[in-house]
């Protein structure tokens, strides 16, 4: 990606940067962490660090972080060095579909997020709307996770280590507003922190292989599995299959009552690689618009 580094006032400033929209990256249900500010900047919290994201036309002011953290940190993470239009042209060929949701999505960029954070993430994410997926997060954060420090008046805390989690009751998770994914949370601490699914090398096995071993989590389907591979793990051909985005597939592409299994096939020989990429752009186009959402 083309874009120009400078540091300014404590800050990190990256110019030329049009096709960076921050509601499209930190809304399009990829992330729960990031929060919008009164004046439409997003703060968040990474790998025990506290961020502040503002797009000024086509600037975006970091604050919170150093030129090295950047290169270290937030290059990967914001995946800066991906070319996104090389995707949407490829993606849009052809499919005047992909052309209408590239477009509409035309600031989204994938976070490569930590894995563990993901993987409970996604788990708690089961058959719940963003409000109450953030809700049960920031609880185990306050709970479980390290002080960092404020901002803006805001006390903010580090997503929970599995370790700090083990040997807690279900009960004690529940007061998370968990609900029933307690359990999932309580079994995934012990699987992770005793390494009995060294979660942190799935990404060096086929997207086929890794998906097997995630599933052995309780909680932990198809549709969950290709959010870890693809959001954590780099997976770009994974494609997250739940009820919303199989409406989606069934409005723009295929016959209603598609199974699955038919879908993921649909996608895999439509998108290839970038299968990943593709739910996205659908995912956020539609949710935006309502496509599906009474189907």
């Amino acid at each position: 990606m083309d874009y120009k580094i400078k540091e300014k006032n404590g800050q990190v400033v990256l110019e030329n940067m049009e096709s960076f929209e921050l509601p499209h990256i930190f809304d399009c249900g990829q992330c729960f962490r990031w929060n919008k500010e009164a004046d439409g900047s997003y703060t968040g919290v990474v790998k025990g660090r506290i961020l502040n994201v503002k797009k000024q036309e086509d600037k975006i002011i970091f604050d919170q972080t150093s030129p090295e953290d950047f290169q270290s940190l937030w290059v990967d993470y914001f995946d800066l060095d991906r070319n996104y239009d090389e995707i949407k042209n490829k993606l849009k060929k052809d499919d005047l579909v992909m052309k209408k949701a590239t477009d509409h999505g035309h600031g989204i960029r994938i976070l490569n997020q930590d894995e563990w954070e993901v993987l409970l993430s996604f788990i708690i994410s089961a058959n719940r709307g963003i409000p109450l997926i953030k809700k049960s997060i920031e609880a185990l954060c306050l709970r479980y996770g390290a002080f960092l420090g404020e901002y803006k008046g805001k006390s903010y805390y580090d997503f929970p280590k599995p370790e700090a989690m083990l040997n807690k009751s279900v009960e004690e998770i529940m007061q998370s507003h968990t609900g029933y994914r307690a359990k999932h949370i309580v079994d995934a601490a012990i699987i992770v922190a005793e390494k009995q699914i060294d979660i942190y090398r799935l990404k060096n096995l086929t997207t086929e292989e890794a998906r097997i071993q995630l599933m052995r989590f309780g909680g932990i389907g198809p549709k969950v599995s290709d959010c870890v591979l693809f959001f954590s793990m780099k997976k770009t051909d994974a494609f997250p299959i739940d009820v919303w985005v199989k409406r989606v597939m069934e409005y723009f592409y295929l016959p209603e009552a598609t199974n699955m299994k038919d879908i993921q096939k649909y996608a895999k020989e439509q998108f290839g690689e970038y299968c990943g990429f593709a739910q996205q752009y659908l995912f956020y186009y539609a949710r935006e618009l309502g496509i599906g959402k009474n189907s």
